[in-house]
């Protein structure tokens, strides 16, 4: 299957997490999530995790600069050669042209933003039956679901115009059965 660099698109509770283990189970490519790659750091106790950590432990947001190291370092490495699912990066359109900036030092062809579009109303279900079922207290408060869908559209959706333009950008309708979601994801693939 052709054109496995892909970053993967959508706001809270669209099924990004759900979605991604499928395609990397399909592409046999590494999923690479900004929380692994903290984590990774933190564990290993390397001078990006400790920068990170620095702001981590103030609930801070990593600053970009510390999170683009880290994505560089990460895409660096053999296992993405055969591609890579991007997912949680890039979050904003400064990311977004740091992320081209280190594809092409890398020679790497970015082929595919999909993104899963959901309405407002359907996140809102979606992470309440999440909150239920997992005991996320972070997805039970309307106020505070709605605080991050307003990040998602004004940081994070802003990178879909950003790669409009290079034909790259999947809609993918979010709407339907896992199952239904992936096969609209492997028809775009293909």
């Amino acid at each position: 299957m052709p054109g496995k660099n892909i970053i993967l698109f959508g706001p809270p509770g669209a099924g990004k997490g759900t979605q991604a283990a499928r395609l990397v189970e399909l592409l046999g490519v590494p999923h690479i999530s900004t929380g692994d790659m903290f984590r990774y750091h933190k564990k290993n106790n390397t001078e990006l995790g400790k920068k990170a950590q620095v702001f981590m432990d103030k609930g801070a947001l990593v600053p970009d600069e510390i999170t683009i190291a880290m994505v560089k370092e990460r895409l660096s490495r053999a296992d993405v050669k055969q591609g890579f699912l991007l997912d949680g990066f890039p979050r904003s359109t400064p990311q977004a042209e740091a992320l081209d900036t280190i594809l092409k030092e890398l020679g790497i062809k970015l082929d595919h933003v999909i993104n899963i579009a959901v309405s407002d109303v359907e996140i809102m279900k979606r992470l309440k039956g999440r909150a239920e079922i997992e005991g996320r207290s972070d997805d039970a408060d309307p106020a505070v679901i709605q605080n991050r869908i307003n990040t998602y559209k004004n940081q994070s959706e802003p990178c879909l115009d950003y790669y409009r333009p290079r034909t790259v950008v999947r809609d993918i309708d979010g709407m339907g059965s896992i199952e239904e979601i992936f096969e609209r994801i492997k028809i775009v693939l293909e």
